[in-house]
């Protein structure tokens, strides 16, 4: 759906120039650095911002998309007909009992070194995954147990109490964790009815050595395997596992490592990441996508599903 003139108009007027911004480019706010315009840009600072810019959105019938920090998802060359929300709201608290609460735009690092730093345990297992307290609820945010097993998967829905979201009927819903439907790369948020506002997640008092054992072990395993942002952005994982089988090892076990289209390459380190080489566009990544697909497809005759959101035009 394509928001008309006046509609996009009302929100300018409703919230000022200086706070909605036109035909804003979204790359810079992706890991990927790929992406063209949005047709309006508002930065949320607070949950009441959120609500409000949402509601507005919803009540004109224009295309709203919540931003984190543009982690696991591909913006179209073309831009985002609409308004994208830059989730920046960051307020948080811990009780003394373990009990944290944060706004969905609060940066996950930042609550990793707080916490482990007050010798709370339960957040130290995500430290280098980049990632918003509503992207962690909205994928389940997962890494390895602690080496040297690494014998299972660790999800955020471990700690997890409840969340506060909002619907397209302007209610504020509790949910609990049976309510959000927690599964691999997945929740109940994926049915777009309804945005995260806050998070709320139980720690448990932890020996401050140990937790500093698992980030640095975990930071250094990522970082054997996976290309540096800072100087290969990418999305993360593209594709879902499939049938049991690690979309990476298929992808390598296809001679893909490394094959390169465009501006996109297949990493090196890690077959299941598409890097920017500097130049890359959404349309180069689709493409090598596709490619993927069909090669996989055609030598272990399993099809590849991708996990990154396509948001935009492409």
């Amino acid at each position: 759906m394509t928001p008309t003139p006046a509609a996009l108009d009302a929100l300018v007027n409703r919230f000022g120039s200086n706070r909605v911004r036109r035909n804003v480019p979204l790359a810079p706010f992706t890991t990927f650095k790929i992406g063209g315009p949005a047709d309006l840009f508002f930065e949320a600072t607070s949950s009441e911002e959120l609500i409000a810019a949402f509601g507005a959105a919803w009540s004109l019938d224009v295309p709203v998309f919540l931003l984190g920090l543009g982690a696991n998802i591909l913006v179209g060359d073309r831009g985002f007909r609409g308004l994208v929300v830059r989730n920046r709201a960051d307020r948080w608290t811990l009780t003394n009992t373990g009990l944290l609460r944060a706004e969905s735009g609060t940066v996950m690092a930042t609550l990793i070194h707080q916490t482990v730093a007050r010798g709370w345990s339960g957040l130290e297992h995500f430290a280098g995954i980049p990632s918003t307290v509503g992207g962690a609820i909205w994928q389940n945010l997962h890494f390895l147990s602690p080496a040297p097993e690494r014998e299972r998967t660790v999800f955020i829905a471990e700690i997890f109490r409840s969340a506060e979201t909002l619907d397209r009927s302007g209610n504020r819903n509790e949910l609990s964790l049976d309510d959000m439907r927690f599964g691999y790369d997945t929740s109940r948020l994926h049915d777009g009815r309804e945005i995260a506002l806050a998070a709320t997640f139980q720690l448990a008092k932890g020996d401050p050595a140990q937790m500093h054992r698992v980030m640095q072990e975990n930071l250094s395993w990522r970082g054997a395997r996976h290309p540096w942002l800072d100087w290969y952005p990418s999305a993360g994982s593209i594709f879902q596992k499939a049938d049991g089988h690690g979309a990476g090892r298929l992808i390598d076990a296809a001679g893909l490592k490394g094959y390169r289209h465009g501006g996109a390459q297949i990493s090196h380190l890690h077959a299941n990441i598409i890097v920017n080489l500097g130049t890359a566009t959404a349309r180069d990544v689709r493409e090598l996508i596709a490619f993927v697909q069909d090669t996989v497809e055609r030598e272990s005759g399993v099809r590849l599903v991708p996990e990154v959101g396509f948001i935009g035009e492409f």
